[in-house]
């Protein structure tokens, strides 16, 4: 099982917190995780608590002190900023002697079941009842790596329902499409570890239209959930010098099979219009 996050940690234990170790959990996460990465008097500081309340609060999340409290964060932020070169070493050093098919394949399920267990599935409700709104347009947005899962989720949807947009890449044509994007739109941002600025700042611009976003992320979340209506984070490491998209595809496509059945009437009717066009174009291959 994957290991569990310091934000884990802290959400897991937020109906267990007294109000001043909430109001210091807040400013943990605020600028995670970094912000607990300066001495204790700061944190305590920056949180308007006492120094007893940082202690208190991490012995509560089950490190014995300060110390290994910041060592979890430190290791945190070395993952999240680790290039393709740094995660093979590390996984290659701690890889077990099997083969790598297995190997992998249960760190994927373990990666699908914990990402799972943590999701709140009112919050996967919602995303699907926004998503399926027609009185909204949809922008999906993806990064240098996750704009295939973006690309998949657009392509679906597309055919589902009208209004939707795929956010290219490229940040020089970003402003473009946010001359459309209004109040009651819904933004679909996909942002994993290495997070991008542009992303962020794609993020800010929506939100400043009052947007609704809802972001894909990774177990040590991006800066984007800060200005995010939902959050799935899904965890992502394997033993591999790139991150996993599987949990996350899994995810996409049960938002699509949700999405499809809330007018399926009216997505039947594109489906069957689309295949009469395949058919007139004789873009598959019939026998």
């Amino acid at each position: 099982m994957a290991r569990l996050t310091v934000a884990d940690r802290l959400r897991r234990h937020v109906d267990l917190l007294t109000r001043s170790e909430a109001q210091l959990s807040d400013i943990i996460l605020h600028n995670y995780p970094v912000s607990g990465l300066g001495s204790i008097t700061a944190l305590a500081s920056a949180a308007h608590v006492s120094t007893p309340t940082v202690g208190r609060l991490v012995q509560k999340l089950g490190y014995d002190g300060f110390a290994e409290f910041q060592q979890a964060l430190r290791q945190e932020l070395d993952e999240t900023i680790s290039s393709p070169l740094t995660k093979r070493a590390k996984w290659v050093h701690d890889a077990p002697e099997e083969h790598t098919l297995n190997r992998f394949t249960k760190t994927v399920i373990d990666n699908i079941s914990q990402s799972l267990s943590e999701m709140d599935t009112a919050d996967f409700d919602k995303a699907c009842e926004l998503i399926a709104n027609t009185d909204s347009r949809i922008f999906i947005v993806g990064g240098r790596i996750t704009r295939t899962l973006a690309d998949y989720l657009f392509l679906h949807l597309q055919v589902i329902r009208d209004g939707v947009t795929h956010v290219a890449s490229n940040s020089n044509a970003w402003a473009h499409y946010m001359l459309e994007a209004s109040k009651g739109d819904v933004f679909v941002i996909f942002d994993i570890r290495r997070y991008e600025n542009s992303t962020l700042r794609l993020a800010e611009m929506a939100a400043e239209r009052r947007a609704t976003i809802i972001l894909f992320t990774d177990q040590w979340t991006s800066p984007v959930s800060a200005l995010a209506d939902i959050i799935f984070r899904n965890r992502i490491a394997v033993p591999s010098a790139w991150d996993s998209s599987v949990a996350s595809t899994l995810l996409i496509e049960a938002m699509i099979a949700q999405v499809q059945e809330k007018d399926w009437d009216s997505t039947q009717v594109r489906i069957e219009a689309l295949e009469e066009m395949f058919d007139r174009t004789r873009f598959f291959r019939k026998f």
